[in-house]
């Protein structure tokens, strides 16, 4: 049977959920992540990388079209930043996501600084601004977007949450750069497939381009690293019947680790394809009669 290790290094292929990665590794520089604020308010010359506070960046593990990047500005009259990135693929249902980051971000704020909601004085919060960068192609590119509008139409908006739609970023600034490296991607996995060819071919046209040249020149290892894999998630789930993960049957669940596993995929990345623990992924493939497991 076919195994990773007989895949020749210029033919390995390219992880399709690449940009988030990308997204994730540049922002949690402190120096990227300021210029992102900067990109964001070129009016403020005073904030530095000192006054950027909690950052947190996530994505979603099965379906990787999105990431969540939140962070602080400021510490008497903070900002709490929040962008979503949404790749090629449009859907209106960005808000909803975003409105759930905003709570969730909120609490862990008031947690954090250890805030009684219940009491009578008013606590102060950080002001919300929310942000979605969109990297794919779209005719219609409206310049913010409105939950009461979207979703209840015709309504007195007593709940409303508007986010500001990025889709280019001023030129030479941090986020049309992100923008032009994904756009540059796209285009040589056109023409070369998900190979290791395509990844270096990216790379070469950004530094020529200036496209994150310091970041690609200082980090083209890691790079590459994060650009090539030959198991990601969505791979698995294609392969091996997005269906019976979808409806997150126990039984499909456990053929599927049994299958990864014959292909050579490593314990760890099975449990996290299939969102449940380790532990829980040594059990199926110990025991593959038992019926039911129980998830961890």
């Amino acid at each position: 049977g076919w195994t990773w290790k007989q895949q020749s290094a210029t033919q390995t292929t390219a992880k399709r959920a690449t940009k988030d990665s990308v997204f994730r590794d540049l922002f949690e520089n402190p120096e990227y992540l300021l210029q992102l604020y900067q990109a964001l308010h070129p009016e403020d010359k005073i904030t530095s990388k000192d006054d950027i506070g909690t950052v947190t960046i996530k994505n979603v593990l099965l379906n990787q079209m999105y990431n969540d990047l939140g962070f602080t500005v400021g510490k008497e009259s903070p900002k709490l930043m929040i962008l979503l990135e949404a790749q090629s693929t449009w859907t209106i249902n960005v808000l909803v996501r975003i409105m759930l980051y905003l709570a969730e971000s909120l609490q862990e704020y008031i947690v954090k600084h250890n805030l009684n909601v219940f009491s009578t004085k008013k606590i102060i919060l950080p002001y919300p601004e929310l942000y979605v960068i969109y990297t794919g192609k779209r005719e219609s590119r409206p310049e913010c977007l409105s939950l009461a509008e979207e979703f209840f139409p015709g309504s007195a908006p007593y709940f409303d949450l508007t986010v500001r739609m990025i889709y280019d970023g001023r030129e030479g600034d941090i986020i049309s750069q992100y923008i032009a490296f994904t756009r540059v991607f796209d285009e040589q996995v056109a023409i070369y497939g998900r190979t290791r060819k395509a990844v270096l071919e990216t790379i070469r046209i950004c530094e020529d381009r200036n496209i994150l040249r310091e970041y690609f020149k200082s980090r083209q290892k890691e790079v590459v690293s994060i650009l090539m894999t030959l198991f990601d998630q969505e791979y698995a789930v294609e392969r091996y019947g997005d269906e019976k993960l979808a409806q997150g049957k126990i039984e499909g669940k456990i053929e599927t680790a049994q299958a990864m596993k014959k292909k050579g995929f490593q314990d760890k990345l099975i449990a996290e394809i299939l969102e449940v623990s380790v532990d829980v992924v040594h059990q199926w493939l110990a025991n593959s009669s038992s019926s039911s497991p129980q998830l961890n």
